[in-house]
């Protein structure tokens, strides 16, 4: 897999976890070994640009994803074709005071707004309750297996 990480915020972040969690995520979605994917960390005001511009909605946000080739997940016997799954754009100012008031760490933070994403460039999404369900569903189990996996390393 091809994941581009590229902080542009004034805010160090640990690159190499958000990397590792990149790829166990879609390995768990099943997604080509041959698909890309470009995570960008930006400070509040290229954020809030972002949000405004593709959302219509002021202030900045956490997480931004930017599909490219509409890669769904795929299964063990069949997996996603090779292909751009797109971009994610996050915002570490935002996940530190969402971290704050979840009562854990920013980095902590960060991979669940990196696993976020690429459940919406997988065309998950959370508008529906029963859509809601199943994407945090997979959200959390991504979350916990890679945690367990860390543990181990």
């Amino acid at each position: 897999m091809t994941i581009e990480i590229n902080n542009e915020s004034a805010i160090a972040v640990d690159e190499a976890s958000l990397q590792r969690l990149a790829v166990y995520a879609l390995d768990a979605m099943h997604v080509h070994p041959d698909a890309e994917l470009a995570i960008v960390l930006v400070d509040e005001g290229a954020m809030e640009q972002l949000h405004v511009q593709w959302m219509d909605e002021p202030g900045p946000t956490d997480v931004l994803s930017f599909p490219m080739d509409e890669l769904r997940p795929g299964t063990e016997d069949q997996p996603t074709p090779p292909g751009l799954l797109g971009d994610i754009v996050l915002c570490p100012q935002v996940a530190a005071a969402q971290a704050e008031t979840a009562g854990h760490s920013m980095g902590e933070e960060l991979l669940l707004l990196t696993t976020h994403g690429i459940l919406h460039l997988l065309g998950f999404d959370h508008a529906e309750p029963a859509e809601e369900k199943e994407m945090f569903g997979i959200q959390r189990d991504i979350l916990v297996g890679f945690s367990m996996q860390e543990r181990r390393r």
